[in-house]
């Protein structure tokens, strides 16, 4: 068994999340709607922030339970936890903050782009989070490992998708009055636009692409034991 610190990459995931969150909650911990770091769109108004609310909580739980759930020494000494928080994950975390997300990005201020980008991404993180917990309660624990990865990156891009946003903007100030005629509104949302879209499909490839990895090295081992690919281990 390969000790938890061997996976270095562990504590500074911990620390990216706890720093995320610690910067991401007050303002709606305020329950002041001026305090919203989104602008209300007129179509939703007020209510746009009490839906903001609980998706950026429950948000805030599933990237912390994230963090221990793919934390393989965590997964192999604590299994009951690893169930348990899984459970807490799927159902305190992603569940209820991606429909609160459909609603959301349903109604964004950023334009039509960003507006495609937030439901898309909300439909697949419900979609491959339900999957996911279907295939543990059918104890197909190789194809649940296989959809919580995919789970995770899609949790995990409302970070890379701030990560874009900044360098989307920092990129395109400089063009205001060129490229953006003097429109303050144009080029916040041409850069939202691209951070919402970068901000996940590049966490879901990356996810994919280490995925077939894995299966790669599957075979290879599969075929030096006789030319069967051997069942993967429960981890997850």
């Amino acid at each position: 068994m390969v000790r938890w610190w061997r996976r270095p990459w562990i504590v500074p995931l911990a620390a990216i999340v706890v720093i995320f969150v610690g910067f991401s909650i007050p303002p709606y911990l305020s329950f002041d709607p001026a305090r919203s770091r989104v602008p209300q769109p007129a179509t939703l108004g007020v209510a746009h922030y009490w839906l903001l609310v609980p998706h950026v909580l429950f948000g805030s739980v599933a990237l912390g339970t994230a963090v221990l759930q793919i934390w393989p020494w965590f997964r192999q000494q604590h299994p009951v936890a690893h169930r348990r928080i899984g459970r807490i994950y799927v159902f305190g975390g992603v569940l209820p903050g991606g429909m609160c997300a459909l609603t959301i990005g349903a109604f964004t201020p950023y334009g039509p782009a960003t507006r495609a980008s937030d439901v898309l991404l909300a439909v697949l993180w419900l979609g491959v989070t339900t999957a996911g917990w279907r295939a543990a309660r059918r104890r197909r624990f190789g194809e649940h490992r296989r959809w919580m990865i995919r789970s995770f990156a899609l949790t995990a891009s409302i970070i890379t998708n701030r990560i874009w946003g900044a360098i989307f903007v920092i990129g395109l100030t400089p063009q205001l009055d060129t490229t953006f005629h003097g429109d303050e509104g144009l080029l916040s949302w041409v850069a939202s636009a691209g951070a919402a879209w970068l901000g996940w499909t590049v966490p879901l490839v990356l996810a994919e692409w280490w995925l077939e990895r894995d299966r790669g090295r599957g075979r290879r081992a599969g075929r030096g034991v006789g030319g069967r690919v051997e069942a993967e281990v429960p981890v997850s």
